[in-house]
């Protein structure tokens, strides 16, 4: 199950996923993972401060007019496979960068808590595309997350 909840512009998604903190960072942050749920598209992280993220745009959705590289940002903080804080910005939409945060829990009975905390005061139209409310454009981070815990617990994504 996935929970969300709002405090002004700032938006907390929680999902329980039973897999261990590393696959869970794996899945977050290494490409052959990426590809596999959410979007499909590939995260490229220079896992450092200050290194750079990119999020490459799969050929079908390039076809449909989304730019190479969708999102874009900064990798602010790094404590794998535990935290991971970067800006976050769609490169389509001319609004600021927003600020990302991955926290990863384990719990003691095989269960990691996977916390995504997407701060986006200044960036309206993020918000609408990351609470899945733009008609024909995905769920946002609630489908995104669901798909990572069926992946991760069944070796299938959602729509397999």
């Amino acid at each position: 199950m996935t929970t969300t909840t709002t405090t002004g512009t700032t938006k907390v998604y929680r999902v329980y996923i039973k897999a261990t903190p590393q696959a869970v960072w794996e899945a977050i942050t290494k490409p052959e993972w990426t590809r596999r749920y959410g979007y499909q598209g590939i995260a490229d992280y220079d896992l450092r401060p200050g290194g750079r993220y990119r999020a490459f745009a799969i050929k079908e959705h390039q076809q449909a007019g989304m730019p190479e590289v969708p999102v874009e940002g900064e990798v602010i903080e790094v404590d794998p496979p535990v935290r991971l804080v970067q800006t976050w910005r769609p490169t389509w939409l001319d609004e600021p960068a927003t600020r990302l945060t991955y926290e990863i829990a384990e719990r003691h009975d095989g269960v990691t808590c996977l916390t995504v905390i997407h701060e986006l005061a200044g960036a309206p139209q993020t918000m609408a595309q990351v609470n899945g409310d733009v008609e024909g454009a995905g769920g946002g981070w609630a489908e995104v997350l669901s798909d990572l815990k069926s992946l991760l617990e069944t070796g299938a994504p959602l729509y397999a």
